[in-house]
Order: C-alpha cells, then structure tokens, then sequence
C-alpha cells in the first residue's frame, strides 16, 4: 500500500533543507520542485505568492524546529523562552525566516498558535478577573516578546546573545504580568 504524502508538508520540509544552503530570496519554486518532487505547478497553487510560502515557512519552522515545551505558570513559562532563544541561537537561518514570516501581513485567516493559547491561559490563570480585552492585550504583548522577530531584531540590532536577550525578555514579562494583576484587582 502507497503512503499518501503530505505535500505542503513536502515542499515546506525541502524549503527548510534548501535555506541550510541559501537565503529565502536565493530559493526559487523551480528548486522546491526539484527538491520536493512536486511540480513546480502544485507549489503554486499551493503557495500562490513568496508571501504565501514565508508565511507558511514561518510557521511550520517554528512547530517543527522550535517546540515550545508545555507551561502553566510564568516560571515554567521563563524556562521554555530561555530554551527557546537558545534554540533560536542554535540555527538562526530558521529563527530569520520565521522572524521574516511573522512580520508579513497574514495572507489567511490562521488558527491561533499553541503558544499563544498557552500564554492566554497563563495569563487568565494569573489574573483570572481580568477582563477579555485586557487579558487578549497583555497576551499578544507577551506573545511578541517570545518570538522570533523579537530574538532577531535583539540579535541584529544590539548583537545580544541567547542569555542577553532572555534577560531582556524576562524584565518584559517582569512589567507586563504584575500589570495584568494590577488590572484585574482595579476592575
């Protein structure tokens, strides 16, 4: 019995190996096709811009290459933002390219991400009579910090390390989780 393949998955897999080797604007559909074997044709339909495929690259970079463990509180939360700028330090032409993808405007609807649900659940945990306004505010600013467009931007534009840049990220969430509280209490 033939193995149904899962082509998005196929030529985001290949575009992922390609940038071991070139940049995102070096790629071309031609070699994703050559390297997934998957007509060129397929891939455009399947990514009809280079918006289209960066977006998709983004975030399937990031699900494969940069898992965030499961957490529930704002410690467990700090460790897994430590490994993850780490992991981000590790292979950073992934962590650019999702970078990249996260700053494009959205070219479709998409699902909120694991981890934002995760941190929407740490902050209605950390300050449960916030109102949804607030909390949705607080996470997406939480959100930024923990991505890899706030690595990189760290990264390029103040050359901070891994270790520097979770500090960072730490006196972030230091201000905005004591201010969810704040609020809370104040409503």
């Amino acid at each position: 019995m033939d193995e149904t393949v899962d082509t998005p998955s196929a030529i985001l897999a290949s575009a992922a190996a390609l940038l071991q080797q070139r940049t995102f604007e070096d790629v071309t559909y031609l070699d994703l096709s050559e390297a997934s074997g998957v007509s060129e044709r397929t891939i455009y339909r399947r990514f009809p811009t280079r918006s289209h495929l960066l977006e998709s690259l983004a975030r399937w970079i990031e699900a494969e290459h940069f898992p965030v463990p499961e957490f529930r509180t704002p410690a467990e939360f700090r460790e897994a933002m430590r490994a993850r700028f780490h992991a981000f330090e590790a292979t950073p032409a992934y962590a650019f390219v999702a970078a990249r993808g996260a700053s494009l405007s959205p070219t479709a609807e998409a699902a909120e991400t694991p981890l934002t649900a995760a941190i929407a659940s740490m902050v209605t945990a950390a300050a449960p009579s916030l109102n949804r306004r607030d909390a949705l505010r607080i996470t997406a600013a939480v959100r930024c910090f923990a991505s890899p467009l706030f690595w990189a931007r760290m990264r390029t534009g103040f050359d901070m390390s891994a270790d520097e840049i979770f500090e960072a990220f730490d006196a972030a969430l230091r201000s905005v989780l004591p201010a969810a509280s704040t609020a809370a209490r104040a409503a």
